[in-house]
């Protein structure tokens, strides 16, 4: 796997101090949401990339219609893997942000993850399960699969997640190519097309040796419709992916952090405030809402 592009020290210092955002919103027949969604998504957010899965409603037309500069792309395949990947190729923004659009994921969290990356993470990785998160909409069953392949990839890869399977997520957007989530060829789905993006993302991000951090993150019950999710059916998915990815060399992950971003021992760097009000861009929250991933 190829490692981030060459960028000048000057280039990374000015995407550093003022980052553009980029929202990847998957979506499949999803237009009864979207308008709350949408409207939830802080103004100051680059761009939103909308990838449709072949809607047979009027997703489309609802994501124009709430905000005229989305960027609608279709998947070449299917699942929310692929989905994701084809908005990760096509993202411009400085860091990338993953985004549901049923609204089990808040928009209004956005600043606490790019905080995060501003004060020094590579990754931010949503949690439910730390202080501050919460799930409105976790069964039992999923509660306790999710607990068991936590402990899973803590026994194989000697990472420490507190929520491996939550797809709340943003990084900086060089990090794409090291962890390898290719758009690829159109036509049937392919490994890592499905619900277990999630947990192969998280994974191979952890053995790139990228810094993770953990942002406490508040999961709601959809809005409306039925989820694509099955418990255990993608349980068993995120299970092969597990195994799948003990068996790729370490060798395989790599990426190379710039130096442009300031660390200081264990905890994260916060910068001077270079703006005001609420745009987390000024740095003013991110201390407080990052929470470091014991293994990563």
């Amino acid at each position: 796997m190829g490692t981030p592009p060459d960028r000048t020290l000057a280039c990374l210092e000015e995407s550093y101090l003022t980052p553009t955002v980029s929202v990847v919103v998957p979506a499949l027949n999803e237009g009864r949401n979207l308008q709350q969604v949408f409207g939830a998504i802080p103004a100051w957010v680059l761009e939103v990339i909308l990838v449709d899965g072949h809607s047979v409603d009027d997703t489309v037309e609802v994501a124009r219609r709430c905000r005229p500069d989305v960027r609608v792309i279709l998947q070449n395949r299917r699942g929310k893997g692929n989905a994701l990947a084809c908005g990760f190729a096509a993202a411009r923004g400085d860091i990338v942000v993953m985004l549901d659009c049923d609204g089990s994921t808040d928009p209004a969290e956005i600043p606490d993850f790019v905080s995060a990356l501003r004060n020094g993470a590579d990754f931010a990785k949503g949690s439910r399960f730390v202080a501050g998160g919460y799930s409105h909409d976790i069964t039992r069953v999923r509660r306790m699969g999710n607990s068991f392949l936590n402990a899973l990839v803590k026994t194989l890869f000697a990472i420490r997640f507190t929520d491996l399977c939550y797809g709340y997520n943003a990084f900086w957007r060089d990090l794409v190519p090291a962890i390898g989530v290719p758009v690829g060829e159109a036509g049937e789905p392919v490994w890592g097309d499905g619900f277990e993006i999630e947990t192969l993302m998280n994974i191979r991000v952890a053995r790139t040796g990228a810094r993770i951090v953990e942002v406490p993150s508040i999961e709601y019950k959809r809005l409306s419709g039925a989820s694509n999710l099955r418990a255990w059916r993608d349980g068993l998915r995120v299970l092969r992916t597990i195994v799948r990815e003990r068996r790729r060399s370490a060798v395989d992950f790599i990426y190379v952090r710039e130096a442009a971003i300031p660390r200081q021992g264990s905890r994260p760097v916060v910068l001077p405030d270079v703006g005001s009000g609420h745009d987390p861009r000024s740095l003013g929250r991110a201390e407080s809402v990052v929470a470091n991933a014991d293994g990563a």
